[in-house]
């Protein structure tokens, strides 16, 4: 959109905001101030109308972003949410408010990514807008640390779009407003659209139109979501935002051996859970008797016929180009032995439908596919009310259509069957759907087939479908994955069609950044070869102190530490201590170590000093954690894992279970302070000097520990 002017007060700067809004949306204006003093600033459209007020334009430029869909364009609650933001964000200008509204938009954003929803809109814009035009106030706010959340919210803005923002904040800092002000965007009108956007796909969908695209996401319920299906639900959802579009979410239910009720239900928790937004749920068992209509269409056309060849006589047939016996049956033929398999007869057991295509394609796909096999089993959802089911090949190219897909989105493994999904909507004679590839997600030391991951759940070698070493979205949760996290690192990785196998590091690397400037510390001693430490001159009767949980961050709360004068170190921090050295005992000072006994085994077994509170902790050699020796500490089991296999990428003739881990968990027992009693399940905290964890089983009683799984940081090496 080109050609809009915008209008100001001639004593007035033009709002950093609206600039800012419209650099974002590709939409090119001009400033000019020639209104009178007080007048609001007003944006002239090519037609000649005028829309006045800061709040009215953003609202309208978010409307006609061609860029990014999705900047006021939501549903009823979430645009509800932008207005409500757009009215508060004045009070980013009121000196008596401002630090009180930091407060509040900080602990709002605790566990959150962005202001509404799940991606930018203009309450995001409009809110840093305030921040970045109120300069050096702004600056020393960051700079003393002191409102966390904000500030990693305002550094992402500012980083993801620095293409945008940085000239345009640098622009507005100048106070231009004695000429019109045109930035090196808006001059050019976006109409390249070469933003450079880290977290987003850069590439288009063929012949899409705005507002008319349609994709589905159809997973096949025969497991849980597992971070590959995260990347083409995520994937979805960022073209339908880009085009104004919807999502359907449909399930593959073809194959009843496979599937359950159980794994829908995980399925739509999963979606849920990555914050997916979606028209409707469908089912490809819906369109059950649409699809026999149309295989028996197919029959009576001589395009599909009823083979009752063996099954590996038939896989040996396709690859040599070898046509069937059946091939050239009857359609009467064809029809009786159809009804047969609808019927479930002995002889309709024996038999399968085949598409009539072309036996000596060099794709071997389009060598005459199943369409439909006959399955005794119940369905999950219908029963025994059919004995046959459509093959994936043959339900997926008519669903697509007849449910208005415009676009479907399939991993570049599915590249060789495109052809064949073309060439079977095409004897169906239905409306073609574009079909969009991108590569699938890898992860090294990962196995992502559903089959092999139900393996080890049915050999017992994990504890379910969110085990904390499995890959699904539950398990990555359990083990203490923040879902903006994953978000983030697979719209990093984009639609790319180029085959990547991904390090777990990065992704538990951008984890650390969100958990560690919020999470509680906490102390926690090992219990195995624990030593008491007596300080001579401690408390004769103990005393508590109430400190942070978090001294960079006022939002974690407080915790009681309890000081007395016998604590516990670790067995290795004793041993690390010389006779007579000074160390520091952290969050309480220093102390002098006069006497260490040792047992025959050569591990220390007492450790007798006393406090030199005076001494400086910029002298010591060992910082070390310490608990007090109070009944109050609570027993813990802190979990580390492995990953399932050992070999980082399985070659396509291997067998995973030649690589197995076999040790993929460990459990250590240690005891926690006391205030680790409020621990509930899911919170995540970090051990001092021991690193993240999330907390899997909260303190129920004293005879049964809190269990905490540990969580990777991306600089070890991660564990699964």
């Amino acid at each position: 959109m080109t050609g809009l002017k915008l209008l100001i007060a001639s004593d007035e700067t033009p709002p950093l905001s609206v600039l800012a809004v419209a650099s974002l949306a590709a939409v090119s204006l001009t400033v000019h101030p020639t209104l009178t003093p007080t007048s609001p600033p007003t944006l002239v459209l090519t037609n000649g109308a005028k829309l006045r007020g800061t709040n009215v334009l953003v609202r309208y430029l978010g409307r006609v972003s061609t860029t990014l869909l999705s900047l006021y364009q939501r549903d009823a609650f979430e645009t509800a949410q932008i207005d409500e933001w757009l009215e508060y964000a004045s009070v980013f200008s009121s000196g008596s408010e401002y630090e009180g509204a930091c407060k509040y938009v900080d602990g709002f954003l605790l566990h959150r990514t962005f202001l509404v929803g799940q991606s930018l809109s203009v309450a995001d814009v409009v809110v840093w807008s305030y921040l970045a035009g109120a300069g050096k106030r702004w600056e020393s706010l960051m700079k003393s640390k002191k409102y966390q959340n904000f500030a990693r919210w305002y550094n992402m803005i500012s980083n993801e779009h620095a293409a945008f923002l940085n000239e345009l904040t640098a622009a507005y800092s100048k106070k231009k407003d004695s000429a019109p002000v045109k930035t090196k965007e808006t001059e050019q009108g976006l109409t390249s659209n070469k933003q450079t956007v880290s977290s987003r796909p850069e590439v288009d969908l063929p012949d899409a139109e705005m507002g008319k695209v349609c994709l589905r996401f159809a997973p096949e319920p025969s497991g849980y979501l597992h971070i590959g299906h995260s990347k083409a639900a995520l994937m979805n959802q960022y073209f339908a935002q880009r085009y104004n579009g919807k999502v359907i979410v449909r399930f593959d239910d073809t194959n009843p051996a496979k599937e359950s009720s159980e794994f829908v239900d995980n399925l739509l928790i999963d979606i849920k859970t990555l914050g997916i937004n979606y028209e409707k749920v469908t089912y490809t068992s819906d369109y059950f008797p649409q699809l026999m209509e149309m295989a028996e269409k197919l029959i009576k056309e001589g395009k599909a016929y009823i083979d009752d060849t063996p099954r590996e006589q038939m896989q040996k047939e396709r690859m040599d180009g070898i046509d069937s016996k059946c091939r050239n049956n009857s359609v009467d033929e064809n029809m009786r032995l159809w009804k047969e398999m609808i019927s479930g007869s002995e002889r309709g057991l024996q038999c399968c439908l085949r598409g009539k295509l072309d036996m000596q394609d060099p794709n071997k796909s389009l060598r005459d596919p199943v369409y439909y096999r006959c399955n005794p089993i119940p369905h999950h959802r219908i029963g025994s009310k059919y004995k046959i089911y459509p093959t994936y090949d043959f339900a997926c190219p008519f669903v697509d259509s007849v449910e208005g897909i415009t676009h479907a989105l399939r991993s570049s493994e599915y590249h060789d069957r495109n052809a064949q999904y073309y060439r079977i909507q095409e004897d169906m004679g239905l409306r073609k759907v574009y079909l969009y590839e991108f590569s699938r997600l890898n992860m090294v030391y990962t196995l992502l087939s559903k089959r092999k991951l139900l393996w080890f759940v049915q050999n017992g070698k994990v504890d379910g479908w969110d085990d904390a070493r499995f890959p699904t979205v539950q398990g990555i949760v359990r083990r203490g994955l923040q879902i903006e996290a994953l978000i983030q690192f697979i719209l990093e990785q984009g639609a790319s069609k180029n085959l990547n196998l991904m390090e777990w590091d990065k992704l538990w690397n951008i984890n650390k950044k969100i958990i560690d400037p919020v999470c509680p510390r906490h102390t926690a001693i090992l219990e195995q070869g624990r030593v008491l430490l007596t300080l001579s001159n401690g408390p004769e009767t103990p005393f508590v102190r109430v400190v942070p949980k978090h001294k960079k961050y006022e939002g974690a709360g407080e915790k009681a530490t309890t000081f007395t004068k016998k604590i516990w170190i670790e067995q290795a921090d004793a041993m690390a201590i010389s006779v007579d050295e000074e160390i520091t005992l952290m969050d309480w000072g220093n102390a002098i170590v006069k006497e260490i006994k040792k047992g025959p085994d050569g591990s220390v077994t007492q450790l007798n000093g006393v406090l030199h509170l005076e001494g400086s902790v910029k002298t010591t050699k060992l910082k070390l954690t310490w608990l007090p020796e109070i009944d109050e500490l609570v027993p813990l089991t802190l979990v580390e894992f492995g990953y399932l296999i050992t070999k980082k990428k399985l070659e396509e003739d291997e067998d995973f279970v030649d690589v197995l881990n076999p040790n993929t968990k460990k459990e250590i027992a240690a005891f926690g302070d006391s205030n680790m009693r409020n621990l509930k399940r899911g919170d995540i905290l970090q051990l001092e000097r021991k690193g993240y964890f999330r907390c899997d089983v909260p303190f129920i009683r004293p005879s049964k520990p809190i269990v905490l799984y540990s969580i990777p940081d991306g600089r070890q090496v991660a564990k699964g």
